[in-house]
C-alpha cells in the first residue's frame, strides 16, 4: 500500500507562483512513475506532469509546458510541483499519483492517463485570482 498527501496549495493572483508537494509511504519507489493530475470544477481529471522516480525523465501536458516544473527528492519520497505564471484557469484540484511500474516503460509511454495510476492523494486546492 502508498499513502500519498499533497501539501502546497492555496491562493494566488495571476503571474504568482506555488509550490506543491506530495509526501508518499509505503512501498520501494524504483519501479514508479509519480504524475500530478488536476480538476476544475465541471470538468474531468487531467493529466499534468510526471516524472520518473528512478531516473527523473519528465513529462507535461503542453498547457503547462514551460511553466510548470515536476522533481522529486528521493531521500524524502515527495515529488514537487513548482507552477509559475499561474493563470486563472491553472484555478482545480490537482492531485499527485502513483504508477507503480511506470518507470519500466517511461521513456517509450510517459504515463498520462487516469487508468495508469494505482495510487492517488487527497487533492489539494490551488485557486489562481484574476
Amino acid at each position: 500500500q502508498v499513502q500519498l498527501v499533497e501539501s502546497g496549495g492555496g491562493l494566488v493572483q495571476a503571474g504568482g507562483s506555488l509550490r506543491l508537494s506530495c509526501a508518499a509511504s509505503g512501498r520501494a519507489f524504483s519501479s514508479y512513475a509519480m504524475g500530478w493530475f488536476r480538476m476544475a470544477p465541471g470538468k474531468e481529471r487531467e493529466f499534468v506532469a510526471a516524472i520518473n522516480w528512478s531516473g527523473g525523465s519528465t513529462y507535461y501536458a503542453d498547457s503547462v509546458k514551460g511553466r510548470f516544473t515536476i522533481s522529486r527528492d528521493s531521500a524524502k519520497n515527495t515529488v514537487y510541483l513548482q507552477m509559475n505564471s499561474l493563470k486563472p484557469e491553472d484555478t482545480a484540484v490537482y492531485y499527485c499519483a502513483v504508477d507503480e511500474t511506470g518507470s519500466t516503460w517511461f521513456a517509450v509511454r510517459p504515463p498520462a492517463r487516469r487508468y495508469e495510476y494505482d495510487y492517488w492523494g487527497q487533492g489539494t486546492q490551488v485557486t489562481v485570482s484574476s
